[in-house]
Protein backbone atom coordinates (compact mmCIF):
# COMPACT_ATOMS: atom_id res chain seq x y z
CA UNK A 1 0.00 0.00 0.00
CA UNK A 2 1.50 3.39 -0.98
CA UNK A 3 1.82 6.31 1.39
CA UNK A 4 -1.05 8.27 -0.18
CA UNK A 5 -3.52 5.47 0.54
CA UNK A 6 -2.17 5.10 4.06
CA UNK A 7 -2.65 8.82 4.65
CA UNK A 8 -6.28 8.62 3.52
CA UNK A 9 -6.94 5.80 5.97
CA UNK A 10 -5.19 7.57 8.86
CA UNK A 11 -7.01 10.85 8.13
CA UNK A 12 -10.36 9.06 8.10
CA UNK A 13 -9.58 7.35 11.42
CA UNK A 14 -8.43 10.46 13.28
CA UNK A 15 -11.20 12.68 11.92
CA UNK A 16 -13.83 10.19 13.06
CA UNK A 17 -12.21 10.12 16.50
CA UNK A 18 -12.18 13.91 16.71
CA UNK A 19 -15.82 14.14 15.65
CA UNK A 20 -16.98 11.88 18.46
CA UNK A 21 -14.80 13.07 21.35
CA UNK A 22 -14.18 16.19 23.43
CA UNK A 23 -12.12 17.39 26.37
CA UNK A 24 -9.19 15.23 27.49
CA UNK A 25 -10.21 12.42 25.16
CA UNK A 26 -9.87 14.79 22.21
CA UNK A 27 -6.47 15.90 23.47
CA UNK A 28 -5.41 12.26 23.54
CA UNK A 29 -6.39 12.01 19.87
CA UNK A 30 -4.09 14.96 19.11
CA UNK A 31 -1.21 13.33 20.96
CA UNK A 32 -1.82 10.06 19.14
CA UNK A 33 -2.03 11.77 15.74
CA UNK A 34 1.13 13.82 16.27
CA UNK A 35 2.99 10.73 17.50
CA UNK A 36 1.80 8.25 14.88
CA UNK A 37 4.81 7.05 12.82
CA UNK A 38 2.94 6.92 9.51
CA UNK A 39 0.51 9.85 9.71
CA UNK A 40 1.67 13.22 8.35
CA UNK A 41 -1.52 15.19 7.56
CA UNK A 42 -2.99 17.11 10.49
CA UNK A 43 -5.05 19.95 9.03
CA UNK A 44 -8.12 17.73 8.63
CA UNK A 45 -8.29 17.37 12.42
CA UNK A 46 -8.05 21.15 12.72
CA UNK A 47 -11.05 21.48 10.42
CA UNK A 48 -13.28 19.45 12.76
CA UNK A 49 -15.55 21.96 14.58
CA UNK A 50 -15.23 20.23 17.95
CA UNK A 51 -11.44 20.60 17.78
CA UNK A 52 -11.68 24.38 17.78
CA UNK A 53 -14.59 24.46 20.21
CA UNK A 54 -13.49 22.10 22.96
CA UNK A 55 -9.70 21.90 22.77
CA UNK A 56 -7.47 24.07 24.94
CA UNK A 57 -5.12 26.55 23.27
CA UNK A 58 -1.95 24.58 24.08
CA UNK A 59 -3.13 21.53 22.17
CA UNK A 60 -4.44 23.69 19.35
CA UNK A 61 -1.01 25.29 19.03
CA UNK A 62 0.57 21.84 19.10
CA UNK A 63 -1.69 20.65 16.31
CA UNK A 64 -1.07 23.78 14.24
CA UNK A 65 2.69 23.36 14.62
CA UNK A 66 2.56 19.81 13.30
CA UNK A 67 0.24 20.87 10.47
CA UNK A 68 2.16 23.92 9.26
CA UNK A 69 5.31 24.49 11.33
CA UNK A 70 8.84 23.13 11.48
CA UNK A 71 11.34 22.19 14.18
CA UNK A 72 12.40 25.83 14.52
CA UNK A 73 9.20 26.68 16.44
CA UNK A 74 9.17 23.62 18.70
CA UNK A 75 10.78 25.50 21.60
CA UNK A 76 7.62 27.60 21.98
CA UNK A 77 5.54 24.57 22.98
CA UNK A 78 5.56 22.08 25.87
CA UNK A 79 8.10 19.28 25.86
CA UNK A 80 7.48 16.73 23.13
CA UNK A 81 7.68 12.96 23.45
CA UNK A 82 10.33 11.17 21.31
CA UNK A 83 7.75 10.06 18.74
CA UNK A 84 6.59 13.65 18.27
CA UNK A 85 10.18 14.88 17.94
CA UNK A 86 10.85 12.33 15.21
CA UNK A 87 7.66 13.25 13.36
CA UNK A 88 8.38 16.98 13.55
CA UNK A 89 11.86 16.35 12.18
CA UNK A 90 10.31 14.38 9.32
CA UNK A 91 7.82 17.16 8.62
CA UNK A 92 10.66 19.68 8.69
CA UNK A 93 12.46 17.67 6.02
CA UNK A 94 9.30 17.79 3.89
CA UNK A 95 9.46 21.57 4.10
CA UNK A 96 13.21 21.81 3.49
CA UNK A 97 13.55 18.79 1.23
CA UNK A 98 16.76 19.98 -0.46
CA UNK A 99 19.35 19.73 2.33
CA UNK A 100 22.47 17.56 2.17
CA UNK A 101 23.17 17.64 5.92
CA UNK A 102 20.69 14.98 7.01
CA UNK A 103 21.82 11.95 5.03
CA UNK A 104 21.30 9.33 7.72
CA UNK A 105 18.01 10.86 8.81
CA UNK A 106 16.78 11.03 5.22
CA UNK A 107 17.60 7.39 4.57
CA UNK A 108 16.53 5.81 7.86
CA UNK A 109 13.60 7.94 8.97
CA UNK A 110 12.25 9.53 5.80
CA UNK A 111 13.06 7.47 2.69
CA UNK A 112 12.51 4.21 4.55
CA UNK A 113 8.97 5.15 5.64
CA UNK A 114 8.18 6.55 2.19
CA UNK A 115 7.54 10.24 2.86
CA UNK A 116 10.50 11.26 0.65
CA UNK A 117 11.99 9.50 -2.36
CA UNK A 118 15.07 10.61 -4.22
CA UNK A 119 18.73 10.07 -4.96
CA UNK A 120 21.70 10.98 -2.80
CA UNK A 121 24.43 12.48 -4.96
CA UNK A 122 27.55 12.32 -2.80
CA UNK A 123 29.72 13.80 -5.55
CA UNK A 124 27.66 17.00 -5.64
CA UNK A 125 26.76 16.67 -1.94
CA UNK A 126 23.04 17.01 -2.51
CA UNK A 127 19.81 15.06 -2.37
CA UNK A 128 17.76 15.04 -5.59
CA UNK A 129 14.13 14.91 -4.54
CA UNK A 130 11.92 12.80 -6.82
CA UNK A 131 8.89 12.72 -4.53
CA UNK A 132 7.91 14.38 -1.26
CA UNK A 133 4.62 13.84 0.53
CA UNK A 134 2.68 17.10 0.67
CA UNK A 135 2.35 19.16 3.84
CA UNK A 136 -0.98 20.48 5.07
CA UNK A 137 -2.02 23.72 3.40
CA UNK A 138 -2.02 26.93 5.41
CA UNK A 139 -5.23 28.97 5.34
CA UNK A 140 -5.40 30.82 2.02
CA UNK A 141 -2.89 28.59 0.21
CA UNK A 142 -5.56 26.55 -1.57
CA UNK A 143 -6.82 29.57 -3.52
CA UNK A 144 -3.30 30.47 -4.67
CA UNK A 145 -2.63 26.87 -5.63
CA UNK A 146 -5.83 26.73 -7.69
CA UNK A 147 -4.86 29.99 -9.39
CA UNK A 148 -1.38 28.67 -10.20
CA UNK A 149 -2.77 25.42 -11.61
CA UNK A 150 -5.37 27.34 -13.66
CA UNK A 151 -2.60 29.53 -15.11
CA UNK A 152 -0.52 26.46 -15.92
CA UNK A 153 -3.52 24.81 -17.58
CA UNK A 154 -4.19 27.91 -19.69
CA UNK A 155 -0.55 28.07 -20.77
CA UNK A 156 -0.61 24.36 -21.63
CA UNK A 157 -3.79 24.80 -23.70
CA UNK A 158 -2.23 27.70 -25.64
CA UNK A 159 0.93 25.70 -26.22
CA UNK A 160 -1.12 22.74 -27.45
CA UNK A 161 -3.01 24.96 -29.91
CA UNK A 162 0.29 26.38 -31.17
CA UNK A 163 1.80 22.91 -31.61
CA UNK A 164 -1.31 21.67 -33.43
CA UNK A 165 -1.13 24.70 -35.75
CA UNK A 166 2.50 23.99 -36.57
CA UNK A 167 1.75 20.31 -37.18
CA UNK A 168 -1.07 21.29 -39.56
CA UNK A 169 1.19 23.74 -41.39
CA UNK A 170 3.96 21.13 -41.71
CA UNK A 171 1.40 18.57 -42.96
CA UNK A 172 0.11 20.99 -45.61
CA UNK A 173 3.64 21.80 -46.74
CA UNK A 174 4.46 18.10 -46.96
CA UNK A 175 1.36 17.45 -49.05
CA UNK A 176 2.16 20.36 -51.38
CA UNK A 177 5.71 19.11 -51.88
CA UNK A 178 4.46 15.59 -52.54
CA UNK A 179 1.86 16.85 -55.05
CA UNK A 180 4.50 18.97 -56.79
CA UNK A 181 6.76 15.95 -57.13
CA UNK A 182 3.90 13.89 -58.57
CA UNK A 183 3.03 16.63 -61.07
CA UNK A 184 6.65 16.90 -62.20
CA UNK A 185 6.82 13.15 -62.75
CA UNK A 186 3.62 13.25 -64.79
CA UNK A 187 4.81 16.15 -66.94
CA UNK A 188 8.17 14.55 -67.66
CA UNK A 189 6.82 11.61 -69.78
CA UNK A 190 4.49 13.99 -71.63
CA UNK A 191 7.43 16.19 -72.52
CA UNK A 192 9.44 13.20 -73.77
CA UNK A 193 6.50 11.98 -75.87
CA UNK A 194 6.03 15.41 -77.48
CA UNK A 195 9.73 15.65 -78.26
CA UNK A 196 9.66 12.18 -79.81
CA UNK A 197 6.70 13.13 -82.00
CA UNK A 198 8.53 16.22 -83.22
CA UNK A 199 11.54 14.12 -84.23
CA UNK A 200 9.35 11.63 -86.12
CA UNK A 201 7.59 14.42 -88.01
CA UNK A 202 10.90 15.99 -88.91
CA UNK A 203 12.24 12.71 -90.26
CA UNK A 204 9.11 12.20 -92.36
CA UNK A 205 9.43 15.68 -93.81
CA UNK A 206 13.02 15.05 -94.75
CA UNK A 207 12.04 11.86 -96.51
Amino acid sequence: MDIEQKQVEHIDYFVKQALNLSGSALQNVVVEATSHPSHFALSEILSVPSTLEFMCSAFLDLLRMFAHGTWSVASRLPQLVPEQILKLNQLTVLTLADTNKLEDFLINDCMYVGIVRGKLDQLRKCFEVQFAAGRDLRPGQLGRMIQTLASWLSTSDNLLVSIQGKIKWADNMSRQEAQKEVDERVEEPNHVTLHHRQIVLLNLWLI
